[in-house]
């Protein structure tokens, strides 16, 4: 059995078979995974191949990024490479589409690459838990918890996203909203989203409220695009929301210009909160208000804890990494003044980045205007806004 053989089985060309071997990034995934389909079921192992075993004397850590479009990766990606580099690692980035199976990739991965390690950013544990086994080399869940599944192989480094979107929940409380809805991610408890908005439905029902899946809950992937569109569905559908907490700050960027785009403004009408604490985050207008995520701290502990397992150290790690709710410019207070028809309270924030002044949105020489009168602008506006960008 051959690079010929697989050819043939698979349906590819012999440039295109050699091109998946060895990793190249110019190869359809269609192309992709029905090759490492063949390699899978007909046993092939390129490392047969005396020239390949002299390529592969030194091999890379392979990380695996769930969503090239999220902004929270990007951040702890650039750290995880530069460590990486500073312990003289190579480093092999593959970026996978969220929905994908990111454990089974790297099972053909390690067929025909044979990494000494692997990163996870986004794995999903549900994977893990049906086909981590045949994966032979230590590898660390980085943003998602390895809690519960006994593998001795694999470490993970993550916040308590339960624990963080409770919090979220008990701010917008207590600056007086009680219709919030929530955008992002879908439910499945072993993702990060479903943890998230399980977080915040359970401190929802401390309230005696039910979160009410079918009107205030809109899912999406975690991209701007698909938070903006996702925030257009939510409102037409539930114009009397208060508050939206989106469960990523790509998202949240994403839904804060559709607001924009249907007539209303932030904090004015609607109060945002995201959830990662991205960069770009304290540069939008108004500034997020946000759950940050340690990313440095994150890729930090990532790292060494895989080079320990590499080194190694046997006992995996389970580590929880501290969060901190920042609150910036997109909440506003519902006091008794505020519904009375005064300009909103908008949160001057409470990180270093927000040294300036509090902000009103409510344009020059212009009365206030009430949230009622904003979401009938917003029903005018849906047209418009749909067209924008192509929900209908």
């Amino acid at each position: 059995m051959d690079i010929r053989d697989i050819a043939r089985l698979s349906g590819y060309s012999l440039g295109t078979v050699s091109r998946v071997l060895n990793g190249h990034p110019n190869v359809s995934d269609k192309a992709r995974m029905r090759v490492l389909k063949v390699v899978e079921e007909v046993g092939y192992e390129p490392n047969s191949n005396a020239r390949f075993l002299k390529m592969q004397g030194r091999t890379a850590i392979a990380v695996f990024v769930k969503g090239a479009r999220n902004l929270l990766f990007a951040d702890i990606l650039e750290r995880i490479q530069a460590l990486l580099s500073e312990a003289d690692e190579q480093a092999d980035v593959v970026y996978l589409d969220e929905d994908e199976n990111e454990v089974l990739y790297a099972i053909h991965y390690q067929q025909v690459r044979h990494p000494k390690g692997m990163l996870f950013l986004g794995g999903d544990p549900a994977f893990f838990k049906t086909s981590f086994s045949r994966v032979s080399v230590p590898g660390v869940l980085v943003t998602n918890t390895a809690a519960g599944l006994a593998f001795k192989n694999l470490s993970s480094v993550s916040t308590n996203d339960v624990e963080a979107a409770r919090e979220v929940v008990e701010y917008l409380f207590s600056r007086g909203h009680r219709r919030i809805g929530i955008v992002g991610g879908n439910r499945a408890l072993s993702q990060v989203s479903g943890r998230r908005l399980h977080g915040a439905e359970e401190a929802l029902r401390a309230h005696g409220i039910e979160l009410d899946y079918e009107r205030d809950y809109e899912p999406c992937h975690f991209s701007m695009e698909e938070g903006y569109d996702a925030m257009v569905r939510l409102i037409m559908r539930s114009p009397d929301l208060t508050a939206v907490f989106a469960l990523g700050d790509a998202i949240a960027l994403g839904a804060m210009r559709a607001v924009f785009d249907m007539g209303l403004s932030i904090p004015g009408d609607l109060s945002l909160v995201g959830f990662d604490g991205v960069n770009s985050s304290q540069f939008s207008i108004p500034r997020l208000t946000t759950i940050r995520q340690d990313t440095r701290l994150i890729a930090t502990r990532s790292v060494e804890t895989l080079l320990a397992c590499l080194g190694g150290e046997t006992k995996p790690v389970r580590e929880m990494v501290p969060f901190q709710l920042l609150k910036r410019e997109s909440v506003r207070s519902l006091s008794p003044e505020d519904r009375a028809g005064s300009a909103p309270v908008a949160d001057v924030g409470d990180d270093a980045s927000n040294a300036v002044s509090e902000t009103v949105s409510v344009s020059a020489g212009r009365a206030p205007e009430t949230a009622k009168a904003g979401r009938t602008r917003a029903r005018a506006s849906r047209v418009q806004v749909s067209e924008r960008r192509g929900v209908i």
